[in-house]
């Protein structure tokens, strides 16, 4: 319609190589429940401003999983630029370029999301690209946190590491800022791997941020960078803990309540290792950990019961729980499990924000629905671990039963 004003092409280019070595298979990796190249993608996907997300890559097997979660792969990136060296300049100029030749496409914004700092605040990509419109100087925005460390108070060493040293960096009207105070010297600030909003005509007249590059300021609590297996568990810890605001490929995980008032366990999978053994006259053996047993007492002391709700009908079920010294319902139809647990909470008049409810398969989908806080044990079906609020560690019948109420008492100890 004539006096419309058309909209900005906002196109976000994701780059996820094939070639980590430092984690091999990283992009498509899970952290959290979901390949790590979908938190890049469902960022950009729940923005207002962007119109286009690709992901770069020379991957196949990462181009078919971001497609899967709704960015294109119109091409595979080509091997020179996509090597351990390689800058993000030249794929950045080889994508324009492509779209430009092969689809006449020219954006007005292009946006960087690195799939190494997946956890970002929501509207991290409506935020940068209102900045680079706000500010026609400027040639990109830039995530940044306040620094951890002062370059003030850091050091130059001579070298062979002999010799006096000298600062990092003088500051006017301080003499000596390296004895000063943090509070009279300057504010300085870190680059994250979140965002860049540049415009294209930076990136093709050879630069990645142009002269002018103004800031997007970032929470510092968001600041992770996976480049170890370190990194990630301790990203991932504070996925599940750290309280953020976050943007999620899928529902927003729940924390930890901190009053649980009834755990409930399913038994195949969970407290056994889902394996049977069956001898010639049809009797069924399953295996379980010790440990779960040992707990329970202490868990029911600080007032979280347990209940065993299985659809397994074998007696086997019933022994297990006596020993466990907790109570079990079994034999409930596979599609009757949450009509169970909804009455067993009726009944008991709880709450059902104050219930965990532990599961592998996807009959178990209906109660993650229910309760407060659902969890997954390591080797349950993946449509499981995407759906539950926590993923254990440990697999089914080998300490993840134990590793829950662990976690269940040092969350009620720390209130």
């Amino acid at each position: 319609m004539d006096g419309m004003v058309k909209k900005p092409e906002v196109l976000v280019i994701i780059p996820a190589r094939g070639g980590s070595k430092g984690i091999p298979g990283k992009n498509i990796r899970n952290f959290s429940s979901y390949p790590l190249v979908a938190w890049s993608i469902a960022a950009a996907k729940q923005s207002a401003s962007v119109t286009r997300v690709i992901v770069s890559t020379d991957d196949e097997k990462i181009a078919a999983v971001a497609r899967e979660y709704g960015a294109e792969t119109p091409f595979l990136r080509p091997v020179e630029f996509a090597q351990d060296l390689s800058t993000d300049l030249p794929l950045f100029e080889h994508a324009l370029q492509w779209l430009a030749e092969h689809e006449n496409y020219h954006p007005d914004v292009v946006v960087q999301l690195r799939p190494t700092s997946p956890i970002r605040p929501k509207n991290i990509v409506d935020d940068a690209v209102r900045i680079l419109f706000q500010h026609p100087d400027a040639g990109s925005v830039r995530g940044v946190v306040p620094a951890g460390q002062n370059p003030h108070k850091m050091w130059r060493l001579p070298s062979g590491d002999q010799g006096p040293m000298k600062n990092l960096l003088d500051v006017e009207g301080v003499d000596e800022p390296y004895n000063a105070p943090r509070q009279i010297l300057p504010s300085v600030f870190w680059q994250t791997g979140h965002i860049d909003a540049i415009r294209p005509s930076v990136i093709l007249g050879g630069s990645m941020s142009g002269k002018t590059i103004y800031p997007l300021m970032i929470d510092a609590k968001f600041t992770v960078d996976l480049d170890n297996l370190n990194d990630w568990m301790r990203a991932e810890w504070l996925v599940a803990f750290g309280g953020l605001d976050m943007i999620w490929p899928g529902r927003a995980k729940r924390p930890l309540p901190h009053d649980i008032r009834l755990l409930v366990l399913d038994f195949d999978g969970v407290i056994t290792d889902n394996r049977v053994w069956v001898n010639e006259t049809g009797q069924e053996m399953v295996a379980a950990n010790r440990g779960d047993s040992l707990i329970m007492r202490k868990l029911k002391q600080s007032g979280t019961d347990v209940v065993i709700l299985s659809s397994e009908v074998n007696p086997v079920v019933a022994m297990r729980a006596r020993k466990m010294k907790v109570e079990a319902i079994h034999g409930v139809g596979l599609e009757d499990k949450r009509a169970v647990l909804e009455n067993l909470l009726k009944e008991r008049e709880i709450d059902p924000v104050h219930v965990a409810y532990m599961g592998n398969d996807i009959n178990d989908l209906p109660c993650f629905d229910l309760v407060g806080w659902s969890v997954a044990v390591a080797d349950a079906q993946p449509e499981v671990i995407r759906a539950a609020d926590f993923v254990t560690t440990k697999t089914g019948g080998h300490g993840a039963v134990r590793e829950i109420c662990d976690l269940i008492l040092a969350n009620k100890a720390a209130r």
